[in-house]
């Protein structure tokens, strides 16, 4: 095939003009610099002008060199050789290890999409025990189901992931993959740090595009991990525990890409394409006959905003959302889940059963009580409250306190030793408290 030109070069795009043969979108066109440095083919401008992506930030390209035609997308390697490994959004190693290759290997395109399944298991919802009496009573963690960690920065968003990988991952014979989208570099080591004590490292496949990293990088590696996880659910019929921090740093980095692209931002000031590019990657967070695909994603909001545009947006696609709120961090507690806005549509008696159902209706009409007894309080006292509303008030403060334990991932920390309770525990501690 023909090759193309490089007609320009600006910061991480490169324009190639190609006369002939111009390559399809998501094709992996070569730098021939003797280093081949690799360009992703982000769209192709009328004329045979191909706008592409550095995908490596590789200075070593200058203008009029030749550009040459792989025939290839970003193919990146799947199945058990990937197990324990940690990979980069292209299928490089970042263990330090040797790079994953071989006759045996299966490669698959990272934007190659699964064909369409017609055919889901019908079965009675799964739930499945994260041992955290907050999540357990008013988030439940169903099989094939979505559940969300919303908050803004340093609320408790990544240790909350890390408790619930510790906790449900060591007790399933699910695979686990964990996706590291922009999120710091410490926070990625500690977690491998984690997993490796807990021996939880050879069942867990693990990309990472951290903060260090260009956005093309960042806006790639979900997908990645998504398209790795695909391949156990369809090809090995796996049942897969999925965990991505962040998801909001993915629409950061697109939106990063976006601009250095000169698109028009939309209203709400990201880029055009931002919205179904979140969806499109959210649809393939799915189950079909041959597995499941659970998924656990944190959404980092921007100042503590909550009613941010992309937030809204990526609730949106999830079946449960726990919201971290600054305010109940500031006052100790801990999980700092703001009981009164973290929702899912999951509580209903079909799922969890009659007995969970009116707990939780219960303990969310104490809670609303405490709320609004709060502001008399401040007012006239406790003292002056009637008996019944004295009483109401004292049970809606010790479900406070009964929602709040000790994560097992900080004992390392602040040697306190972690709590892990059942669901059956959570209820009983909820009903003595009501009584």
């Amino acid at each position: 095939m023909n090759p193309g030109s490089v007609a320009s070069i600006k910061d991480l795009i490169v324009r190639v003009q190609f006369d002939s043969d111009v390559p399809n979108i998501g094709e992996i066109v070569v730098a021939d610099n003797g280093h081949d440095t690799k360009l992703l083919v982000d769209h192709v401008d009328p004329g045979g002008m191909a706008v592409c992506l550095n995908l490596q930030s590789d200075r070593r390209i200058l203008k009029g060199m030749r550009i040459k035609h792989s025939g290839k997308g970003i193919e990146i390697p799947v199945g058990a050789v990937t197990i324990g490994r940690i990979l980069d959004a292209t299928g490089a190693p970042l263990d330090g290890k040797p790079a994953i290759s071989g006759q045996n290997v299966t490669y698959k395109d990272i934007f190659k999409l699964p064909p369409r399944s017609t055919e889901f298991k019908i079965a009675k919802p799964e739930i499945l025990e994260t041992g955290i009496k907050v999540i357990d009573f008013f988030t439940p963690f169903v099989k094939g189901r979505k559940i969300g960690i919303v908050g803004g920065a340093g609320v408790g968003k990544t240790v909350l992931t890390m408790e619930l990988i510790n906790n449900i991952a060591k007790s399933k014979s699910g695979l686990s993959f964990f996706a590291g989208i922009g999120e710091r570099i410490r926070e990625g080591h500690e977690l491998w740090d984690t997993l490796r004590e807990n021996g939880l490292l050879e069942n867990t496949c693990m990309f990472f595009g951290q903060m260090n990293e260009n956005p093309v990088q960042r806006s790639l590696i979900g997908v990645s991990a998504v398209a790795s996880a695909e391949y156990f659910r369809d090809e090995q019929g796996k049942d897969i525990l999925f965990f991505a921090d962040n998801m909001y740093r993915y629409v950061q980095a697109r939106n990063e890409l976006a601009t250095i692209l000169d698109q028009i931002p939309n209203e709400g000031g990201y880029g055009s394409t931002i919205f179904s590019d979140v969806k499109t990657l959210q649809d393939r967070l799915s189950s079909n006959a041959n597995g499941s695909i659970t998924s656990v994603q944190t959404i980092y909001v921007p100042a503590d905003d909550l009613s941010d545009p992309a937030v809204q947006m990526i609730q949106h696609e999830l079946d449960s959302i726990i919201v971290l709120s600054r305010n109940v961090a500031e006052q100790g507690i801990r999980p700092a889940v703001d009981l009164h806005k973290t929702t899912s549509s999951l509580l209903t008696p079909d799922i969890v059963g009659d007995r969970h159902y009116v707990l939780s209706v219960q303990v969310l009409a104490l809670l609303q009580k405490y709320e609004s007894l709060k502001n008399i309080i401040a007012i006239i006292g406790e003292n002056e409250l009637s008996p019944a509303d004295r009483a109401d008030y004292a049970k809606a403060k010790k479900l406070i306190v009964n929602f709040t334990q000790n994560m097992n991932v900080m004992t390392k920390h602040n040697g306190t030793a972690g709590d892990f309770f059942t669901r059956e525990q959570t209820l009983q501690s909820i009903e003595e408290i009501i009584a």
